[in-house]
């Protein structure tokens, strides 16, 4: 198989995003960061961060934290919002739905923040959302479920600066189909956001002409995976796996096993190996196999100067670990969403002159006036465009190849290839 080109074509013509960011007010600083006046003494803006400091979600909670009190500086050595300092208040949610709302609950009632952000796994937002609209409590997600922009939440809840699953795979698929296979096995953690995985790349595939040969579910507290292997099909042409938990690295290294010499084409999601080294002896037959990324977790030959800033302010080296520690490798594909979703408040904060509760229908308004974000020192990902109605973010993917031990970038889609038709319009809700 011949490697296709990288492929940036974007949907719409960035002069066209940027005058629709204009008109709504926003102002971004690329790559420079623009600088406010230093508030008067007692004025503050809190944010809640439920972060999964512990289960099965600790790795991610771990790096959304350094990410976030990275960005967390910027903004206050730049006068903070509005002439505000921030601060952030952090509770640990465990990775778990139900202490994921007494955390939202705390945040309203105890801390009485301005707005809540950075959960990422499924089950906890699934949970949570719903309490946040309860509380009319504005709930920015950095995660990756569809049931946001399905219409499953309420008008609080937004996803701004990172894609949902149906839009990475809806774009992917194509390639897949074309370059390594029609005959797919799906291997997936048994919950949502499995289950995200496992009916939008069923119905991707069908779209190609292509067929899920097996549908595997595996519970993401699982220790051992072999008992699972025999369930793939000989006739599969690739498998399809996405993984999350503690025991992801033994997953990879037994998929390995199983598979031997004679193995098919794979695809991954980088969430089996977030927070993972690559280059260990066990994982060697990964080499020339696939893996999505929303942010390259090497840095590439052709990196830009925004992937360089936010690398040193978060403190990740060009493989992806701590400067501090080789060994501590980050959840790059992931992470970059909490920064990104910092930024995204402070531009709806600044254009509906925020000063506290009183302006909370104002800053909402203004998140869903926003059309995109051009990439920059605030959103280094890369462009983006928002919809106001669904509440959700849209963005380029990228497929990486595993070569001597890193990812290389192959494929990178349009903007356009992620789109999908509306499904609920929050505007329509009131507050």
């Amino acid at each position: 198989m011949q490697d296709l080109k990288t492929h940036s074509e974007f949907m719409l013509p960035r002069r066209k995003l940027l005058t629709g960011m204009a008109a709504a007010g926003a102002a971004l600083a690329a790559p420079g960061l623009v600088g406010r006046a230093v508030a008067q003494s007692g004025d503050v803006i809190k944010l809640g961060a439920p972060f999964h400091r512990t289960g099965i979600g600790a790795a991610y909670g771990r790096w959304y934290e350094r990410t976030a009190k990275a960005a967390l500086a910027i903004i206050n050595e730049q006068g903070g919002i509005n002439g505000m300092p921030v601060e952030l208040i952090i509770e640990d949610d465990g990775t778990d739905p139900k202490r994921g709302v007494e955390a939202m609950e705390k945040f309203a009632a105890e801390h009485k923040v301005d707005a809540v952000f950075g959960h990422l796994f499924s089950h906890v937002v699934a949970a949570t959302a719903p309490r946040a609209g309860e509380l009319k409590m504005p709930y920015f997600l950095c995660s990756e479920g569809h049931a946001l922009a399905a219409g499953a939440f309420n008008r609080y809840t937004f996803q701004p600066c990172i894609t949902d699953v149906k839009s990475q795979i809806s774009s992917m698929a194509p390639w897949m189909s074309n370059n390594l296979g029609k005959k797919v096995t799906l291997i997936y953690p048994d919950y949502a956001f499995g289950y995200d995985h496992r009916d939008n790349m069923t119905a991707a595939m069908q779209a190609q002409g292509g067929e899920i040969v097996a549908s595997i579910a595996i519970p993401p507290t699982e220790t051992s995976y072999t008992r699972y292997m025999p369930q793939i099909p000989f006739n599969t042409e690739v498998i399809y796996h996405v993984m999350v938990g503690p025991g992801v690295l033994t997953f990879v290294k037994e998929l390995g096993e199983h598979l031997g010499s004679q193995r098919p084409e794979i695809f991954g999601f980088i969430d089996s190996l977030e927070a993972v080294a690559l280059d260990i002896p066990q994982l060697d037959y990964l080499e020339g196999t696939y893996f999505w990324e929303a942010m390259p977790r090497y840095a590439q030959a052709e990196q830009n100067e925004f992937d360089k800033f936010y690398r040193e302010k978060v403190g990740v080296d060009a493989n992806g670990a701590s400067v501090d520690d080789a060994k501590d490798v980050s959840t790059f594909s992931h992470m970059f969403s909490v920064w990104e979703t910092l930024f995204a408040i402070k531009q709806a904060m600044e254009m509906a002159d925020y000063k506290g509760p009183d302006q909370k229908v104002a800053m909402l308004e203004a998140m869903e006036s926003i059309t995109g974000f051009a990439q920059s020192n605030e959103f280094p990902q890369g462009d983006k465009v928002f919809n106001g109605k669904t509440h959700q973010a849209f963005g380029h993917q990228n497929i990486s190849k595993v070569v001597d031990g890193k990812l290389e970038l192959t494929y990178t889609t349009s903007i356009d290839e992620t789109m999908y038709p509306d499904e609920t319009d929050y505007t329509q809700m009131s507050f």
